[in-house]
């Protein structure tokens, strides 16, 4: 009876460890994934665990000869069902025997790249098409502001020098914006008062010069007879009275043309006023809503875009200007009317690459043949190409130089679908707009290679 309470002890040690070994039990086996788990509503594994019935002389030692929870050695888990196992990989050829190749490897290569860049040149011509579409809408805005973006870039220069005088940057816009467009509108006025004046006389000098150009005709070899002669001026008689008829009509409608006009010029010499005095700070402004990634680049070609534009603009005045001069001397010298006016609209129409002089020039002959005769006309003529062989292949590209040069092909092609788009504007617009963008592209071609440009004095 004494050695009961021994007994008893170890069986209540025993009992408590074999609770803690379930409970740790249990616990590990809630604590494994999913994967792992038994099914719900299986049936438990059962639980074998053997129960030896000590003798009553051992029962004590027995007891505490039991392995404790901690240290218990946890049975292996069977493959697959554990938490580690992992299933083995199957090859993705042999995963499924009858099914299909992948229908982006039967496409040929050269057909997927056609494919890719198609469908990207279809999102460009998409985008510029609704920019086009944009620009039409309000083609009064647009070309007002590139007007004064190239007025801008004619007087800028002038800006500059008076700074560097000293003068402040106020005075300074003020004094170049009035005196430029002072400038601007005494040449206008003196074109349309010189007009003016030699209307008459030159009207006199036009039937004067259509009567010679019958009796040279009619002595001609060409053998015109004086039907002929009588059946073509019905003709010009005729389409001129439909002509002065349809004038007559337009006539309503050149009240809006005026004040769509005037409102273009107002445009151009605000945007001019604005440009001139706040233009670093708006092109600081316009780098901000570029993208962060592309701002480094588009920051470096912004300054080049404006030296091309500039040097543009300039060497275009000056080849302009010295175009109009040696033909005006021609013209005076052959005692062409109304030199001085044909000399102006040379300068004006030498804005306009290639076509402009080809129409300035074929008009200052028109205005020789009908008011002198057909040698004076002839003359005219030698003095036009003469200037002109001279201007294309010594003053542009002494002074402009290759800065803007542009292949004639790309010229010809920009100045029609500059016409075709926004008439006489787009087609003085669209040689600066080519020049350019070619110099953008290739510094931005040259900074994606991490090449150094070359340097361009603003």
């Amino acid at each position: 009876m004494s050695r009961l309470p021994q007994l008893l002890g170890g069986l209540g040690s025993g009992l408590v460890r074999l609770g803690e070994r379930l409970e740790a039990r249990k616990a590990s086996a809630e604590a494994q994934p999913a994967a792992g788990r038994p099914t719900p509503g299986a049936a438990p594994e059962p639980v074998t665990t053997p129960i030896t019935t000590p003798a009553p002389t051992s029962v004590a030692a027995s007891v505490s000869a039991m392995p404790s929870g901690p240290s218990a050695p946890e049975p292996a888990s069977a493959p697959g069902s554990g938490a580690g196992s992992v299933p083995p990989s199957v090859p993705a050829d042999r995963a499924a025997p009858g099914a299909r190749p992948d229908p982006v490897a039967a496409v040929p290569w050269g057909v997927r790249v056609a494919a890719e860049v198609g469908w990207r040149l279809l999102v460009l011509a998409g985008t510029l098409w609704v920019l086009m579409r944009v620009i039409s809408a309000v083609r009064l805005v647009v070309l007002a502001f590139v007007a004064g973006l190239l007025i801008t870039a004619l007087l800028q220069p002038v800006v500059v020098l008076l700074k560097r005088r000293g003068v402040p940057r106020g005075l300074a816009t003020a004094l170049t914006f009035l005196s430029g467009f002072v400038i601007m509108g005494l040449v206008g006025w003196f074109v349309v008062w010189q007009v003016t004046e030699n209307l008459d006389d030159l009207s006199k000098q036009v039937q004067h010069g259509i009567t010679e150009l019958k009796r040279w005709l009619l002595n001609s070899p060409f053998h015109v007879t004086q039907s002929q002669i009588n059946n073509i001026a019905d003709k010009l008689s005729e389409a001129i009275g439909t002509s002065t008829k349809d004038i007559t009509s337009a006539g309503i409608e050149g009240v809006q043309v005026i004040i769509e006009v005037l409102t273009g010029i107002l445009l151009a010499m605000f945007s001019t006023l604005f440009l001139l005095y706040d233009g670093p700070r708006i092109w600081q402004w316009l780098l901000k809503l570029v993208p962060e990634a592309a701002r480094e680049g588009v920051a470096g070609a912004g300054p080049r875009a404006w030296a091309t534009l500039t040097a543009y603009v300039r060497g275009t005045v000056i080849v302009a200007l010295i175009d109009a001069i040696f033909i005006g001397i021609g013209l005076y010298f052959l005692k062409v009317p109304m030199y001085v006016p044909l000399a102006v609209f040379i300068f004006l129409f030498a804005f306009i690459p290639l076509v402009g002089a080809v129409v300035s020039g074929a008009l200052a002959v028109v205005v020789a043949l009908v008011t002198r005769d057909v040698f004076t006309a002839a003359m005219v003529l030698a003095v036009v190409l003469a200037v002109q062989q001279i201007e294309g292949h010594v003053l542009q590209p002494f002074i402009l130089g290759r800065a803007v040069r542009v292949h004639p092909l790309a010229v010809v092609l920009a100045v029609a679908a500059g016409s075709m788009t926004a008439g006489i504007g787009g087609a003085v617009v669209a040689v600066p707009l080519v020049a350019v963008t070619n110099t953008v592209v290739g510094y931005l071609r040259a900074y994606a290679k991490d090449e150094s440009p070359p340097k361009v004095s603003s």
